[in-house]
């Protein structure tokens, strides 16, 4: 049976003291390392892209007396439609990015029975003007050059025409397709 003595206990003491005194010491510090790496390293933010973009030139492309199916060929399909208000087709677009103000825009387009009536909303951005507005965040992109210049063309050259494509051209052959019905007897 080991024996205590009265000078053991103390220094067993002190040292489980020392011991949870660096112990709690180090959260400490482990925090804040933990703190400032974290302010480091932030996460990947994904843009949240919403509904249909309508530029300004698909606005303008908008004449009263269209059809449903031709105002849908121009801006899209609706992202609302209520059957409570068939005369009337919603589009809306959200665009929200990290660090940058959201942007929304409305266009309320109006029909009388199936054809165009009128079209109301917010000033729509051009698409050039809408795709330099993206390139903000990063301030390095530039909007790419959309038609070419006479110089640039003239890097490639024409295609040459072959002799025989100066004859006249031919009438395309006709298919044959079997019938979908057996011939009735």
């Amino acid at each position: 049976m080991p024996v205590h003595t009265p000078l053991r206990t103390p220094r067993i003491l002190l040292l489980s003291l020392v011991a949870t005194a660096s112990l709690l010491g180090g959260c400490g510090s482990f925090d804040s390392a933990s703190t400032r790496i974290a302010n480091v390293v932030t996460p990947y933010k994904v843009d949240v892209v919403q509904g249909n973009f309508v530029s300004r030139e698909q606005v303008e492309a908008l004449q009263p007396g269209m059809g449903r199916q031709q105002v849908r060929e121009i801006l899209g399909s609706p992202l609302v439609s209520s059957l409570f208000h068939a005369d009337r087709w919603e589009y809306v677009f959200t665009l929200q990015r990290p660090g940058v103000e959201r942007q929304t825009r409305k266009l309320t387009v109006y029909f009388k029975g199936d054809v165009l009536e009128r079209h109301e909303g917010d000033e729509m951005p051009s698409e050039s003007e809408f795709v330099a507005s993206l390139g903000k965040r990063s301030g390095t992109r530039k909007a790419p050059s959309l038609e070419a210049t006479p110089e640039q063309l003239a890097k490639f050259p024409a295609p040459s025409r072959k002799a025989d494509d100066d004859a006249a051209p031919t009438a395309p052959v006709r298919a044959s397709y079997p019938p979908l019905e057996p011939a009735a007897r």
